[in-house]
C-alpha cells in the first residue's frame, strides 16, 4: 500500500448535531440509527480517537441536515446564533484540529447574511453550509441572494449539502421503494439528485452573474454534475434558450470534495473536468468511516503532488487556513 504524503489531511464535510437545534427536527428528519446519533452528538471523545486511528489531522464541521433550514422566522436568527456561538466556543478550544462552517438561518435572509459576516468576522468561521431546501424553497430564489452577496464580500464559500427532498418529490419517485430501501431517498439517489438539481438551477438562475467570485462547493464528487458537464452544456446552448455557458461557471465557481464517493474512476473524471486544483478532501463523517477515506486517497491513481493538493492543499487555499 502507498504511504500517505507528507501533509496535513483536512476533512471538509463532518457532521455534528447540536442538542438544541435537534429538538427543532421532526419527523423522518430527527430519526438517525443509534451509532450514527452517538457519533453526532460526539464533539471530543470518539470523533478525535477515529480521527488520530484514521490519521485526519482537521475536520472541518458542520451542522447535519436540515440544520437551520425549517426554522421558523420568528425564531431562527437567535436559535442560529447560540447554534454557532457553542460551535466556536468548542473549536475555540482546539484550534488545531477543528474548524467550522456556519449554520445560517434561511427563513431570514438578510439576518443570515449577517450571521455569515459575524460568524467569519467574529468566530474565524470558514464559509457557510447550507442543507437542501430551505422550509420548501429552492435556495436559488432570489430571496436568499442576499447570503450570496455577503459570501462574495466576504471571499467565502457556501458548500451546498443535500437534505431530503421536496415532499412531492418523495411520493411521486421513491415512495414505491422507500420503505425496502430506506436509502433511495437519501444518500443513494434522492440526495444527489436534489442537490444537483439545485447546482444547475443557481447557475441558471444568473446568480453567478450578479456576483461572479461568489465560491460554492458540492460534496459527492459533485452530485455527478462533473459527468454530466459537456452534456448540460451543450443541451443549454441549443436553440431557443438564453445564453449561458454551465461549462465557464460550473468550472470557475464550484469546488468539490470526495465526501462519501470514494471511487478512483470517478475522481479521475471530476479531475479531468474541473482540475485538480478544485478537489478537495472530506469523508462525511459520520455517515461514513474515516479510514476508508484516507486509505483510499493514500492509494489513488494520483501523483503525490496531487494528492497533497486534494488532502489539504486546497482547501488551505480556498479557507485561508
Amino acid at each position: 500500500m502507498m504511504q500517505k504524503p507528507n501533509c496535513p489531511v483536512i476533512a471538509l464535510e463532518e457532521h455534528y448535531w447540536d442538542a438544541e437545534l435537534a429538538r427543532h427536527f421532526t419527523g423522518i428528519e430527527a430519526g438517525r440509527p443509534g451509532d450514527i446519533l452517538t457519533r453526532l452528538n460526539d464533539i471530543g471523545g470518539v470523533r478525535l480517537t477515529e480521527m488520530d486511528a484514521a490519521g485526519v489531522d482537521i475536520q472541518v464541521l458542520s451542522h447535519g441536515a436540515p440544520a437551520t433550514q425549517k426554522l421558523a422566522a420568528d425564531i431562527a436568527a437567535d436559535v442560529t446564533r447560540r447554534v454557532n456561538d457553542r460551535l466556536h466556543a468548542f473549536i475555540s478550544s482546539k484550534p488545531d484540529r477543528f474548524a467550522a462552517f456556519a449554520a445560517l438561518p434561511t427563513a431570514d435572509p438578510v439576518a443570515a447574511a449577517d450571521e455569515l459576516e459575524r460568524s467569519v468576522t467574529k468566530l474565524g468561521f470558514k464559509g457557510a453550509m447550507l442543507h437542501g431546501l430551505a422550509n420548501g424553497v429552492f435556495l436559488d430564489d432570489k430571496r436568499f441572494w442576499p447570503i450570496y452577496e455577503r459570501a462574495e464580500k466576504l471571499d467565502v464559500p457556501i458548500y451546498f449539502h443535500p437534505s431530503l427532498p421536496h415532499a412531492g418529490v418523495m411520493d411521486a419517485y421513491y415512495n414505491d421503494y422507500a420503505k425496502d430501501f430506506p436509502m433511495v431517498v437519501r444518500a443513494a439517489w434522492g440526495f444527489t439528485v436534489e442537490t444537483a438539481t439545485l447546482g444547475i438551477r443557481l447557475v441558471l438562475s444568473g446568480v453567478f452573474d450578479k456576483y461572479p467570485k461568489l465560491k460554492v462547493i458540492l460534496g459527492h464528487l459533485g452530485e455527478t454534475l462533473p459527468f454530466l458537464v459537456w452534456r448540460i452544456d451543450h443541451a443549454l446552448a441549443r436553440p431557443g434558450a438564453k445564453s449561458v455557458s454551465f461549462r465557464d461557471v460550473f468550472c470557475n465557481n464550484f469546488w468539490i470534495t470526495t465526501s462519501g464517493n470514494f471511487s478512483n474512476p470517478a475522481l479521475l473524471c471530476c479531475i479531468m473536468e474541473m482540475g485538480i486544483d478544485r478537489v478537495l478532501f472530506a469523508i462525511d463523517w459520520p455517515f461514513v468511516a474515516n479510514e476508508p477515506a484516507v486509505r483510499w486517497m493514500e492509494a489513488a491513481p494520483i501523483c503525490a503532488e496531487d494528492k497533497v493538493k486534494i488532502l489539504s492543499g486546497n482547501a488551505r487555499r480556498i479557507l485561508r487556513m
